[in-house]
């Protein structure tokens, strides 16, 4: 439990320090955020720093210390949460060169994401405290995946890049509901450990990044709460999507933690409805603009009321995951 706290506490202070460092090298590089034309309403954000997502990451590299060294599942979710801060950092880089907010394409950020989804399922595969089998929160046994457990974490990956990725687009938004999502992923992991359903380091060491991760988000929402100071961008999205993927995946806590993150469900499930309908209606639209919160803001939701519903979704959600976890154990 004391390296849990210290995980935290840490990852805020070292957080607290970053941050504006951050935010005085962005300015002084003019490396701020372009604003997409159809969102007319986000213009005097225009120029924001960005890249905030960096001092995220690095705060939680502190955490290391307060592992147990014996096992390695730290060192790959780190890993892996600094590949995909390299993507989110080159897409960034792109965008604040060229003053545009396109970065990357579709097909580019695919690639990536899939090649190291790819590492990390065919890792998660062979390893002894992982392999095939997930748990659900509403069943007492493991769910056997078989041989499609590799490309089923490779979904998991996709999805919750993506999912994050998409929901980044207010202030406080992403990372409210993110360190929400942390939150009760250490809440999961320890029920599962301390009930035997996870056994060794590894579950332990994950607990204390998801500690870490709550401490490291809460110091950026001191920055990134309505009005912003910074944003993430894409290096941070991209990274807390990996990170979060990365635990759901070693420790098969995917279903539960897709019911947790409901709200990165309805935001990805708005933008394919949306792009959907519109194709084959030839121009027509569900919402008033995708992904979701965007529509709420159109219809004069306060972007800042829109992140605390959002997080206390997610905290409800949390809440009964748990709750069903607990009955089961």
């Amino acid at each position: 439990m004391i390296a849990v706290i210290c995980g935290f506490l840490t990852a805020f202070a070292v957080g607290m320090l970053l941050i504006p460092i951050n935010i005085r090298l962005v300015k002084r590089l003019k490396a701020g955020q372009p604003i997409l034309s159809y969102v007319d309403n986000h213009k005097a954000k225009q120029g924001t720093p960005t890249m905030g997502g960096a001092s995220i990451v690095l705060a939680l590299l502190p955490a290391l210390f307060f592992t147990r060294h014996g096992d390695k599942t730290s060192y790959v979710i780190l890993i892996v949460t600094v590949g995909y801060a390299l993507v989110g950092f080159i897409d960034d880089f792109i965008k604040v060169r060229y003053k545009n907010n396109k970065g990357l394409s579709a097909v580019q950020k695919i690639i990536f994401q899939v090649m190291l989804a790819t590492i990390v399922a065919v890792y998660a595969y062979y390893a002894e405290n992982v392999g095939s089998t997930v748990y659900a929160p509403f069943m007492p046994k493991q769910l056997e995946l078989g041989r499609l457990a590799p490309v089923y974490y490779i979904f998991i990956f996709l999805a919750f890049t993506n999912s994050v990725n998409l929901t980044d687009g207010l202030d406080g938004l992403a990372a409210s509901v993110t360190a929400t999502n942390a939150l009760f992923c250490a809440v999961m992991l320890g029920v599962a450990f301390f009930a035997g359903a996870l056994v060794g380091d590894g579950a332990f060491n994950m607990i204390v990044l998801c500690a870490a991760l709550v401490g490291s988000l809460l110091a950026f929402l001191c920055f990134n709460t309505h009005p912003a100071k910074i944003f993430m961008g894409d290096t941070g999205s991209l990274a807390l999507g990996g990170f979060l993927a990365c635990v759901a995946v070693l420790g098969k806590m995917s279903l539960s933690m897709l019911l947790v993150g409901v709200m990165y469900v309805l935001t990805s499930l708005s933008v394919i409805i949306q792009v959907v309908y519109f194709k084959l209606t030839h121009g027509k639209r569900v919402f008033l603009m995708a992904p979701l919160h965007h529509h709420f803001e159109r219809k004069g939701v306060f972007e800042g009321k829109i992140a605390v519903i959002y997080t206390l979704v997610t905290f409800v959600c949390g809440a009964v995951t748990v709750a069903l976890m607990l009955a089961l154990y």
